[in-house]
């Protein structure tokens, strides 16, 4: 059964603060439409392929003020989750969605799970102080990544929140997306798939991740214009 929304889809996405629509879409263009849109200056770069693809290296601090590199995890799986605790997509993840047990569940089998905030200073769920507070309001038992910078957001082209990344242990980049196909908790007619569980199954079993890529959606990251 789909899930009766509490708000407004217009009412989320002025939460968003951001033009990201629901699938992950621009919102509708301005009268000024007719002339060629400028790309937006905080729009990361295209990444590289999924399959095979290197994921790219960084160390960021957490709110609690230690270092995490990612190549120091070599040999276990990882997953990134960008992360702004003002985002309402991510506030139904974390408190009603599939974010509220899906990292304990992969954690309690060896899993490396990763939350990255790469918005930038003044924008929408940014600072330690939020960042930590929303953190243990939701018991996340993960490290919640600062990354004002942006950097480390767009060599990866993380362009929403949630917009999720599956690492094997080679260091290869094997999934990048969407969370699930229901944003907000409305589930199509085809049933809840959360592609995260789905790309984790796989990699654990050997094989290769069905489905490599989705769109991402939720609301924009907040790089720094």
């Amino acid at each position: 059964m789909k899930k009766n929304l509490s708000l407004p889809l217009l009412a989320v996405l002025a939460g968003c603060g951001a033009s990201q629509a629901a699938d992950g879409g621009t919102s509708a263009p301005g009268p000024a439409a007719a002339q060629p849109a400028a790309r937006p200056v905080a729009s990361p770069p295209a990444p590289a392929e999924t399959a095979g693809a290197a994921a790219p290296d960084f160390t960021l601090p957490d709110t609690d003020g230690n270092s995490v590199t990612l190549s120091s995890l070599r040999g276990k799986i990882v997953v990134l989750e960008w992360f702004n605790p003002g985002c309402p997509f991510v506030r139904y993840a974390h408190s009603d969605g599939p974010l509220r047990d899906l990292a304990a569940r992969h954690m309690a089998s060896g899993v490396v799970w990763l939350a990255i905030n790469s918005g930038a200073h003044g924008k929408q769920g940014n600072g330690l102080d939020m960042n930590r507070e929303w953190r243990g309001k939701w018991h996340m038992e993960y490290p919640v990544l600062l990354d004002e910078s942006g950097d480390v957001g767009r060599a990866y082209g993380a362009s929403n929140t949630p917009h999720m990344f599956v690492i094997d242990a080679k260091g290869s980049l094997v999934y990048k997306g969407a969370l699930d196909n229901a944003p907000l908790g409305k589930v199509p007619a085809e049933g809840h798939r959360i592609y995260v569980d789905d790309a984790l199954a796989a990699v654990a079993a050997g094989r290769p991740v069905e489905v490599a890529e989705t769109k991402p959606y939720g609301c924009s990251v907040k790089y720094d214009h």
